[in-house]
């Protein structure tokens, strides 16, 4: 299974790629683990990465292609991965494309979790003080969300066209979306 995980900041893709990937037994490939990583190592991509992180903003397409490209030619993804946080514009469609194209695949399924922005705001705001995320304050949440809805919720009429997507409610506990999301994906898949 090739699949992408997409929905807002907050929508629990992070908490549902680690359970999916293991109930799949495919790799959970998630560029903000890498960045977050790359980060806290203060690289040189963690560094650039940090700027438009704290801003809220995202970070350059070239940096995320080229991370995303890398990390999908990995041996443990050669026979499937779920893809969190990748594509967010519709130039990383094309780019997720041709990656894929090259290795001779295609996507199996997206799957779209779906939650009120003030759910969302909270269960950010909830985090923030629980992981202590410098990336979480009140302003930049919101402002991830208004980037998310002009630059990555129209990928989703593109899945949609394609026949790929399927949106799943992504407030509940994490038992009952995931189950939820497995019942999709059966749907979609079948």
């Amino acid at each position: 299974m090739r699949m992408l995980l997409m929905g807002p900041p907050g929508a629990g893709k992070g908490t549902q790629a680690k359970v999916l990937a293991e109930r799949l037994n495919i790799p959970a490939v998630s560029t903000g683990d890498i960045f977050r990583a790359n980060v806290k190592d203060e690289t040189p991509l963690g560094l650039e990465a940090k700027r438009y992180m704290d801003a809220g903003d995202y970070v350059p397409d070239e940096v995320t292609n080229a991370m995303v490209r890398d990390r999908l030619s990995e041996a443990d993804a050669g026979e499937g991965f779920l893809l969190d946080g990748y594509p967010r514009t519709l130039a990383q469609v094309g780019t997720l494309d041709d990656i894929l194209a090259e290795h001779g695949h295609k996507l199996d399924a997206v799957v779209a979790l779906i939650a009120d922005i003030d759910v969302l705001v909270d269960r950010m705001m909830k985090r923030s003080h629980t992981e202590g995320r410098t990336d979480d304050s009140e302003e930049v949440v919101r402002h991830r969300q208004d980037v998310y809805t002009a630059e990555t919720k129209p990928l989703l009429r593109v899945y949609a066209q394609r026949g790929l997507l399927c949106e799943v409610d992504g407030v509940g506990e994490i038992d009952e979306v995931s189950e939820r999301v497995l019942v999709a994906l059966k749907s979609i898949t079948e």
